[in-house]
């Protein structure tokens, strides 16, 4: 026997898909919209899986609390921007030349506030409000991104995670497959 869990999460974030190109055949305009700065509600589905239960169970939902902590305390209403990215200097301008960040377990890096201690509270505030990692944010590339960290913290329980489900929208969604 096979068994397959899964549980749903939701966050508040946004980003900008600067390096996004339309052929007007398909896409029936030209209009770039993902590379303006623009917000979506984001719904994440982990999936879990194993070829025998432990208690009765592949894993305790509970053991995916971390995350949800995760995606509350480093993306919900965050902007996630790619380092990359050429608005980079102009949004992030106290830190254009892309020091002065702090890099975290992972794979994103956030600006170091300290060097805004003589700025006015809102100045630290902006800041603070970004995500800084080294890709294109798109709903493929974010997926991958998350399910790496998921994959990283349940295989210290030996517990396998099958895929990951990234919903930009109610309407368009990314899989990503171990």
């Amino acid at each position: 026997m096979f068994w397959q869990i899964s549980k749903e999460f939701d966050f508040c974030y946004g980003h900008r898909v600067w390096s996004q190109k339309l052929k007007k055949d398909f896409a029936l305009d030209e209009c770039l919209k993902c590379r303006h700065l623009h917000g979506h509600q984001g719904k994440i589905i982990v999936h879990l899986e194993s070829d025998n239960l432990q208690n009765g169970m592949v894993t305790d939902f509970n053991h995916l609390n971390w995350f949800k902590r995760f995606l509350d305390d480093t993306l919900d209403h965050k902007f996630i921007i790619d380092i990359n990215d050429p608005l980079f200097s102009t949004l992030l301008p106290l830190y254009a030349n892309k020091q002065n960040l702090h890099t975290m377990e992972d794979g994103y890096k956030i600006a170091d506030l300290s060097i805004l201690n003589d700025q006015p509270y809102y100045i630290k505030e902006l800041y603070e409000g970004y995500i800084i990692v080294d890709f294109v944010p798109t709903s493929e590339n974010i997926s991958a991104w998350l399910l790496k960290i998921v994959q990283k913290k349940m295989l210290l329980l030996n517990i396998k995670v099958s895929h990951l489900e990234y919903y930009e929208t109610p309407k368009s969604k990314s899989v990503v497959y171990c």
